[in-house]
């Protein structure tokens, strides 16, 4: 045989035996993120890209034996906080364990700031401290891809954050010239990648904001293809009318509403939910597109702002801080604290009992050991009624203080879950059990939430099927979000995949000790890297900017 043969046969041979795939997932149980049944086959990954779904054939430079369990599409957190955590700890560890592959940012967002916008942020920042060296929303998304993050994250351009840095913290429409300085601001997010715009109505200033205000913003959105979503005005005593305001805004922009942490806070607005689900059909079916998204908690996570009336905080923090020192007017909030009304958001009065108002963090070192009390509790200790103990935490901690509020009926819960246009949120932020994050106590959604709706709704409680609950949590937002190839188990999509054991996984993280990881997720991928072997975070940061459909650039969206 002549020696050149003999090389191209070895070489032939070397070529038969090197590894057609980077990984491959052999024998798991593939629910492809359509709502399908399941089917027992293989996932292999080459590069960033799902490179065949079913059967593999041809070996992984890496192998993993999924036999006996689910593979997926990576989670998709409708509504993720984690703008600062990942500045902390870009691993995402609370999140990446949940098998979450992408956080979306929403309510507000870190951009465009201004220098007094950026000045006071830093006056604001609590146990994570950071420099700000951004300005537009583009400029964070460059600072977040240069230190590395482990998820994709994406986000939507504030509402309130253009108001903010146009007018201020006043209560008053736009000038005709702001507005269009407003507008043009959404506009620049949307070009830089935004999603669409974002409101969060029972906090000031965005409460002051008419419906169209909002409508003419939206349709700066609209143009460029983008989404509304929304914090709607009430959860609670006027929960059907901020859902008819929702709808309004969605058909006259001509854009896609998704309502955020959809729920009906306070015992009293419990029998609302059917009505407001019936008005959320009615639409859809009249062909409006709007859908939802919720955490699978009976109480919410906010601020002692959401507690006191509008007016009283007109101005930012410290303009509010200062009205709270004047005993006239403490004396008015108190009263109107306890009132009932529709006027405002009222979660004091929507708890039912400051024995329900939970303190879960404070800037403030020695403010800390109240963290675990209720309000009731502290104001028990200081002698004083619920009304002064929450101003006089305000002004004492010089933030709006963190506090759960148990608002929430778990039949709506359920509800809701089984709504079929229903995705998932955590409205927190991902932390980890380490360094800063344990000074303060997160709302156990931060560390439970996706855990939480596949293992007590899905396995214990059967709510909905499995192969639902991942399309809620993967084909259902990537299509509401207009997101290219991502949220599929499909040859061609992003591998941001998922195997977990659906008889095992599980939230541990509570109220009392929220510091809890959950378990049950062994692999989670990330555009084709390995961010959780075994259980246990790679250290891996191969997490991208997932932007919206206008973005002016040229890399993926």
């Amino acid at each position: 045989m002549p020696r050149h043969w003999a090389v191209a046969t070895v070489l032939l041979s070397l070529a038969a035996c090197a590894p057609r795939y980077d990984v491959v997932i052999r024998g798991g149980t593939i629910y492809d993120g359509t709502g399908a049944d399941p089917v027992v086959g293989d996932v292999a990954i080459r590069g960033d890209t799902v490179a065949a779904v079913g059967t593999a054939t041809g070996g992984g430079r890496v192998e993993i034996d999924a036999t006996g369990m689910a593979v997926t599409p990576g989670f998709i957190n409708m509504l993720s906080h984690s703008e600062e955590t990942l500045i902390q700890d870009p691993r995402s560890q609370g999140e990446i364990r949940q098998g979450v592959t992408l956080e979306v940012f929403g309510e507000g967002s870190m951009g465009p700031l201004s220098e007094a916008m950026k000045k006071e942020a830093l006056e604001q920042q609590g146990d994570i401290r950071y420099p700000i060296e951004w300005s537009t929303l583009g400029e964070y998304f460059d600072f977040l891809e240069r230190r590395g993050i482990a998820p994709n994250i994406a986000s939507f351009v504030g509402a309130s954050t253009v108001r903010v840095h146009v007018i201020g913290y006043q209560n008053r429409a736009p000038t005709p010239a702001e507005l269009d300085r407003m507008k043009e601001l959404v506009a620049q997010a949307m070009d830089e990648g935004a999603l669409g715009v974002t409101t969060a109505l029972i906090y000031t200033p965005a409460t002051f904001a008419k419906t169209h205000e909002l409508i003419a913003l939206a349709k700066v959105a609209a143009e460029a293809g983008g989404v509304y979503a929304a914090h709607i005005r009430s959860e609670a005593n006027r929960l059907l009318e901020a859902i008819d305001e929702t709808i309004r805004i969605a058909s006259e922009s001509g854009l896609p509403a998704e309502i955020y942490h959809l729920k009906a806070a306070g015992q009293a607005n419990w029998p609302k939910m059917d009505r407001a689900i019936q008005k959320i059909d009615s639409a859809r079916a009249a062909g409006v597109r709007i859908t939802a998204d919720m955490y699978t908690y009976t109480a919410g996570a906010t601020g002692l702002d959401a507690a006191m009336p509008p007016w009283v905080q007109e101005g930012g923090l410290q303009a509010w801080i200062a009205r709270l020192k004047n005993p006239a007017i403490r004396r008015r909030v108190a009263r109107e604290m306890r009132t009932p009304t529709d006027q405002w958001e009222n979660l004091y009065l929507g708890a039912g009992s400051p024995d329900q108002i939970l303190m879960l963090g404070f800037k403030t070192d020695s403010l800390k050991p109240l963290i675990g009390k209720t309000l009731a509790d502290v104001a028990r200790m200081r002698g004083k009624s619920p009304e002064e103990t929450a101003m006089d935490l305000v002004i004492q901690d010089g933030t709006r203080v963190d506090v759960a509020y148990f608002l929430m009926s778990e039949d709506n819960i359920k509800k809701q879950i089984a709504q079929p246009w229903v995705s998932f949120g955590s409205d927190a932020g991902s932390q980890a059990p380490e360094g800063p994050f344990l000074k303060s106590n997160p709302h156990p959604r931060a560390y439970g939430n996706f855990a939480r709706l596949l293992g007590q709704y899905v396995r214990d409680e059967r709510v909905i099927p499995l192969q639902e609950a991942i399309r809620r949590l993967t084909t259902l937002p990537a299509e509401n979000l207009h997101l290219e190839r991502r949220g599929s188990l499909k040859p061609g999509f992003y591998a941001d995949v998922v195997v977990f054991d659906a008889a095992k996984i599980r939230d541990h993280a509570t109220f009392e000790q929220p510091h809890q990881y959950a378990t049950g997720v062994l692999h989670v991928f990330v555009n084709g890297e390995q961010v959780l072997k075994d259980g246990e975070h790679t250290g891996a940061l191969p997490g991208r900017i997932v932007r919206g459909p206008a973005w002016k650039g040229n890399a993926e969206r």
